[in-house]
């Protein structure tokens, strides 16, 4: 057994015949009785103090230390003594991620989790102290998608506190602790029309904005950082190797794509012919700007978008003063679904409806797996029932006489 166990109440001395006898000590009847001690893998003491009549679980305590220690799953018990507020700041002074992100998750830490969590030893989370606060971050109104973010970054710092040996277990991941349901509305991809409306309505310096979005799934700040140099016109490809970043809501800088995944999309001819006029009409601009962070190395690309004065776009002005007054204009409703995003769900819209697969068009979107493409887009599919029919009517109809029928077919088997 590791260590050994004290009794308080009792010492050791030596009789009149030379023998051990037990002795009342003067904490006799007063306080715990057993104190269970061992030496921890750093050198220190550790012990926990027990009541009366309760050595064998003393002793048990201290077996089921000697065994994890053992097992390399030891963890000391005064390490969770630290608060969460305590380690997620530790945390996320540590992280590694891009500026932007490192700052999205600590708003979304100080914010939303650290004035409900912040107080708590790690050590002293259960499930229920979980259920409790995605109740009341229910309870703000904030959208399903974005309590679903804040709960995974709080899961992240229960995660770390674990493999730091702080914590055994994250709580998030016990089974009546359920992360936030996705809202289940399903995207509404525009019509043509008001695409078209929205395009006109845009001042002509950012009208093409439209196409890009529209004709090659390009994400706002990646259409803020398109360079002349990223479109090859004869290859027809636009390569997508930078966006337009804010860093603490106001500092602009250049960064690679969404997840640093760079990536090269189709070129459709008519969205190579309305950039060419764009650049006509509107030479492109030299701006220098920092990589990834206010400090990092000076980048200098040809943007084809930029505002009145030669600068780099920045998402929250264009998005007030020049993206909503064109919604406005032409008689698009506001709000979240006709951000400009709305103009990635267009392109993918048209490409499964041509009936491009789910692998090609999480490519040419940057998504990080098609999975994630699969069930974003999947009700906008064509229907299976439909392409069966026309498949078949095609066949009988005379139409694929050039390609497999049945009649080929059964001469092959």
């Amino acid at each position: 057994m590791a260590g050994h166990i004290q009794d308080r109440w009792y010492k050791a001395e030596t009789g009149p015949d030379g023998k051990p006898v037990k002795v009342k000590t003067d904490r006799f009847g007063v306080g715990m009785r057993y104190r269970a001690r061992y030496i921890g893998p750093d050198g220190s003491e550790k012990s926990k103090s027990f009541p009366d009549k309760q050595k064998r679980k003393a002793e048990a305590w201290l077996s089921n230390i000697e065994a994890d220690m053992s097992q390399g799953r030891y963890i000391d018990p005064s390490a969770g003594v630290v608060t969460f507020g305590q380690y997620a700041n530790e945390w996320m002074a540590a992280l590694t991620t891009d500026p932007v992100t490192r700052e999205s998750v600590e708003i979304r830490l100080r914010k939303h989790a650290i004035p409900y969590l912040g107080d708590r030893p790690m050590a002293s989370f259960r499930p229920s102290h979980l259920r409790v606060w995605t109740r009341q971050l229910e309870a703000t109104g904030l959208a399903a998608s974005y309590r679903r973010s804040i709960f995974a970054n709080v899961s992240a710092v229960f995660t770390a506190a674990v493999e730091d040996r702080i914590i055994a277990e994250n709580p998030c991941r016990a089974r009546s602790v359920r992360a936030p349901r996705l809202d289940p509305r399903k995207i509404k991809p525009w019509s043509v029309d008001r695409v078209m409306a929205v395009h006109e309505a845009l001042p002509a310096a950012h009208r093409e904005m439209t196409a890009v979005g529209a004709g090659c799934g390009l994400r706002q700040g990646e259409i803020f950082g398109l360079a002349v140099e990223d479109v090859d016109f004869l290859g027809g490809t636009v390569h997508v190797v930078r966006q337009v970043k804010l860093i603490r809501g106001c500092q602009p800088v250049f960064g690679p794509p969404k997840g640093g995944k760079e990536r090269a999309v189709p070129l459709p001819e008519t969205v190579g012919f309305a950039l060419a006029a764009h650049i006509t009409r509107h030479e492109p601009v030299e701006i220098t700007l920092p990589w990834k962070t206010v400090d990092g190395p000076p980048v200098t690309a040809s943007l084809l978008f930029f505002d009145a004065r030669g600068r780099s776009l920045n998402r929250t002005r264009f998005n007030a003063y020049v993206w909503k007054r064109a919604l406005q204009s032409a008689g698009v409703p506001l709000g979240r679904e006709n951000g400009m995003h709305a103009l990635r769900h267009f392109y993918a819209s048209v490409l499964l409806d041509a009936g491009e697969s789910i692998k090609a068009l999480s490519e040419y979107l940057g998504h990080h797996d098609p999975s994630f493409t699969l069930r974003t887009y999947t009700h906008l599919m064509p229907a299976s029932e439909t392409r069966t029919r026309a498949a078949v009517d095609r066949v009988f109809k005379g139409e694929d006489e050039a390609k497999d029928g049945p009649d080929k077919a059964h001469g092959e088997d």
